[in-house]
């Protein structure tokens, strides 16, 4: 930013949209038009913002403006012109400098939802003209939020299944449903008996990775790498179950000892059936019930970029074999490419457009888009599933790894494109499928007589460590702390939202000396906050906030003696991205500010280096027992998110402002 006279003159000269003035100071100062003022605003977004297509003409064709520049908010050009509403300004940044209507700013708000939410109809129907669809006939990414890692998809005639890793989670490898690709609900899990889930042992991380589900022959199949502790001589081998129901309940698992990660079945026009797993992409043969490896593993190809390929999954599409893999890593290198044989062994020919979809723009919303599975609809369309992360801050991804969706291209030499080769979209036209919008259970009075499958637990309750009854969940004390593999009876849900509330009614229970209950923000074994009752060694209670990260353990200097005549004490954690804030009351009506803690960025992947950190956010209710008997009864369990359009609407009331006060990518729709 130039603090000097001829800043200021340029900025004055442009917000009274006198170009012979502009012309004029430009010509002492040509690369004066990039410069940018104290919000960070480069001068001709200035210009375009005032909705002056005279002044922005001049400035993109005569002037030293860079049309590749972004502010500090990743907001370009387009989206500044989208606010003055002049539809023929931004007809000629899209048609005649090549902008487009749903390029993201960081928070994931396109031109086309500015243009919406300032009521500009006649900019909206021509956007809606060039998308060709209304805001209402398109779909947000991602389409699923929170830890919905390592997407697999399959189709059985018009209905859609997609199962995520769970890694240490119970119950394990969650299938869920669609018929519009954008709407899922959880129907089932792929492991759901306990004695079938071998998760005891396992730290943090490991577990259940990368799960694929195929279709053949009527009957339903899903595989995925079980990761052992590193304490051994084998550390990976791939399970398989299969149904008959997509919800399940699906058989006992049997175990391939094959080492590799990233399983896939694929099914040949012949009846043959394969599993693929990295290195690279490697295949063997499976017996019909895909229960029994018959063949060696065989390498068919090793990918494109070479650095870290797995995810391998397999096509066939006229005449060709596609081989689909994740390349580059996790992180911000992470990418998907293709390669394709006439044969099933190959040689594998890489596809000339790789990588056919990565995130280049290291400044965007979405990131880390990699690790992606094809699928047709009935309708002949292809779809593109592929998992992504949203950083907070750059830096930490929150809500762990989410699921986005962009469509497949097939060029006229026989290669699938995602998006164009656009990169990851945040706003993008819905499949020609029929909408189907499952209810929201978001909320839960517990009033059941099973837990909501969107519910899981840190490895296994103990037996007997919950129950419903009388519209209550109650939870058995763990006799472990939350800090150990040993932890029991953690009732959590994956924080979906940078920004929401959550809320309990907990009944208060005699307890004794050392035992705690409440709400847990939870990670893993190694990092986690709760906030509830804790009992002093003389028995009294208190209200406090415990965090745990890796081998550093603090509590809030605040604490709040509970009343020894209350029946149940509300808890409430409202968080805005890395800020946490804790409330209390005990009537549920009036709340009582307790502690504010304003960077917990030790719950997601990069808050701490140790182990396997692969997961997300978590947030629900525990109890801790330690050895003693302890019944705690939950009353009910909300979760509110803060809306994507309330977001929008409070970050563009004031142009400079950033979205919801924070900086991190946008939520969920």
């Amino acid at each position: 930013m130039k603090g000097d006279d001829s800043l200021i003159n340029l900025k004055k000269a442009i917000e009274k949209k006198d170009l012979d003035l502009v012309k004029q100071i430009l010509i002492g100062d040509p690369l004066g038009i990039n410069d940018t003022d104290a919000s960070g605003i480069p001068m001709s977004f200035a210009a375009a913002r005032t909705g002056s297509l005279e002044l922005v003409r001049y400035i993109v064709e005569y002037s030293r403006a860079d049309m590749n520049a972004v502010d500090h908010r990743n907001r370009n050009i387009l989206h500044y012109a989208a606010m003055s509403g002049n539809t023929e300004l931004s007809r000629y940044l899209i048609e005649k400098v090549g902008m487009s209507a749903v390029s993201p700013d960081m928070d994931l708000v396109t031109p086309f939802d500015i243009a919406h939410e300032m009521g500009h109809s006649e900019l909206e129907t021509y956007f809606e003209q060039v998308c060709g669809a209304a805001l209402d006939g398109m779909y947000r990414n991602p389409i699923r939020t929170g830890m919905f890692p390592d997407p697999s998809i399959a189709r059985a005639g018009e209905d859609y299944y997609m199962v995520n890793s769970t890694f240490i989670f119970f119950p394990c490898i969650p299938i869920s449903h669609s018929r519009d690709l954008i709407h899922w609900r959880i129907i089932g899990h792929a492991i759901a008996n306990p004695e079938w889930a071998y998760l005891d042992e396992l730290e943090g991380g490991r577990g259940y990775w990368a799960p694929d589900i195929s279709y053949y022959e009527s009957r339903f199949y899903i595989t995925a790498t079980y990761r052992m502790n590193d304490t051994g001589t084998v550390y990976r081998k791939q399970m398989v179950v299969s149904s008959d129901r997509p919800e399940g309940p699906y058989s006992k698992p049997v175990f391939i000892h094959e080492d590799g990660i990233d399983p896939s079945i694929f099914n040949d026009e012949d009846g043959r059936r394969y599993m693929l797993l990295n290195r690279g992409a490697r295949i063997f043969e499976l017996n019909k019930t895909a229960t029994e490896q018959i063949s060696e593993a065989k390498l068919l190809y090793y990918g494109d970029r070479k650095r870290a390929p797995e995810g391998p999954h397999l096509i066939k599409k006229d005449g060709y074999y596609y081989l689909f893999l994740a390349e580059g890593g996790t992180g911000p290198g992470h990418q998907i490419t293709v390669a394709r044989s006439t044969t099933l062994y190959g040689n594998y020919e890489p596809c000339p457009y790789n990588p056919i979809m990565k995130q280049f723009d290291p400044k965007a919303g979405i990131q880390r888009c990699g690790h992606g599975k094809p699928v047709m609809t009935q309708n002949g369309e292809w779809f593109m599933f592929y998992l992504c992360g949203r950083m907070v801050n750059g830096r930490y991804s929150l809500l762990g790894r989410e699921t986005a969706l962009d469509p497949i291209q097939w060029t006229q030499d026989g290669w699938p494109i995602v998006n164009n080769l656009n990169g990851p979209s945040a706003l993008q036209k819905k499949a020609n499928l029929p909408e189907c919008v499952w209810k929201s259970n978001d909320n839960d009075e517990f009033d059941m007589d099973y837990l909501r499958p969107e519910w899981m637990f840190p490895r296994l309750p103990e037996a007997g460590g919950y129950q419903l009854k009388d519209s209550k969940l109650w939870l058995r004390g763990s006799k472990a702390p939350l800090s150990s593999k040993d932890a029991r009876n953690i009732v959590l849900r994956r924080q979906k939202h940078f920004i929401f509330t959550a809320e309990a009614l907990m009944g208060l229970v005699p307890m004794k000396p050392g035992q705690d209950a409440g709400i847990t923000c939870y990670y893993d074994e190694n990092t986690w906050l709760k906030f509830g009752v804790f009992v002093r060694q003389e028995g009294s209670m208190l209200l406090k906030v415990r965090e745990h990260i890796g081998t550093l353990d603090r509590e809030s200097a605040e604490t709040v003696n509970i009343d020894p005549g209350a029946n149940g004490l509300y808890l409430r954690v409202k968080t805005n991205y890395l800020r946490r804030e804790f409330y209390y009351s005990y009537g549920g009506k009036d709340f009582n500010s307790f502690v504010t803690l304003e960077e917990v960025n030790y719950l997601c992947d990069e808050g701490l280096k140790t182990g396997k950190r692969f997961t997300g956010a978590m947030v629900g209710v525990y109890a801790y027992g330690g050895g003693e008997p302890l019944y705690v009864p939950f009353e009910y369990f909300h979760y509110q998110a803060f809306s994507f359009r309330a977001c929008l609407k409070n970050a563009y009331a004031g142009l400079d402002a950033p979205l919801c006060g924070r900086q991190g990518a946008i939520l969920g729709a």
